[in-house]
């Protein structure tokens, strides 16, 4: 039993950590080589976890192959434009100008309801109100409005719009107080006691979130119960 714990733990950590190397990618943003070394990695893993007569090391070694092969394969992707182009593929247009370009859709297999389907998720109902519709090698559909489908902006209507979209910075995270991001903004811990005696509060463990924008404002929410 302790065998089956350890090897099962040892083999998901490998597996996180390779990962985690790879980069941060969702399902859906996958190239087709992330797509097949998930698979191949899940079957790897799987074996020596359930075959007790199957060494670790034999279970371990493929998996760090094929992290180190993925490593090199990214680094020249990145290096060469010829060798992405031949490994990820390009992204191509499918909608130009209003017109749905038919030629690309057979090359990538695209069909025609699933096209209009990725047009209605992005509240679209008509290929005419496209200027470029863009397939990009993950898979995702990028849509470009003609202009006179577009939401009117302030600059278009000559409005003027002071700025005022800061990023917040979390102070305090489920009541774990992150000292690096509150020194990082040249505030301490007299501060941090102020904002909590504002609110009632003595200390940090008692907040749920707390954050500070680039204006210096704050906005504190507490814990459930917390008094």
């Amino acid at each position: 039993m302790l065998t089956a714990f350890f090897r099962t733990v040892i083999l998901y950590l490998l597996l996180m950590v390779g990962l985690r190397l790879t980069g941060k990618r969702q399902l859906g943003q996958l190239e087709p080589t992330e797509l097949v070394l998930m698979m191949l990695l899940s079957d790897l893993a799987a074996v020596p976890m359930q075959d007790f007569g199957i060494p670790l090391l034999h279970g371990a070694v493929p998996i760090v192959t094929l992290l180190g092969l993925s490593t090199l394969i990214s680094a020249l992707c990145i290096r060469h434009i010829r060798f992405r182009d031949l490994v990820c593929g390009s992204p191509t247009i499918v909608i130009r100008e209003g017109i749905i370009q038919q030629r690309e859709m057979a090359k990538n297999r695209l069909t025609v309801d699933e096209l209009l389907e990725e047009l209605r998720l992005q509240g679209i109902l008509s290929p005419t109100q496209v200027k470029y519709a863009i397939l990009e090698t993950g898979g995702q559909l990028s849509v470009l409005l003609r202009a006179d489908q577009q939401p009117i902006t302030a600059q278009q209507m000559g409005i003027p719009v002071e700025d005022d979209v800061h990023l917040g910075v979390v102070i305090v995270s489920d009541g774990h107080l992150l000292e690096q991001n509150l020194h990082k903004l040249g505030l301490d811990e007299n501060w941090l006691h102020k904002q909590l005696q504002r609110h009632g509060l003595t200390h940090h463990r008692q907040v749920f979130l707390l954050t500070v924008d680039g204006t210096g404002q704050t906005e504190l929410t507490k814990k459930e119960g917390a008094t």
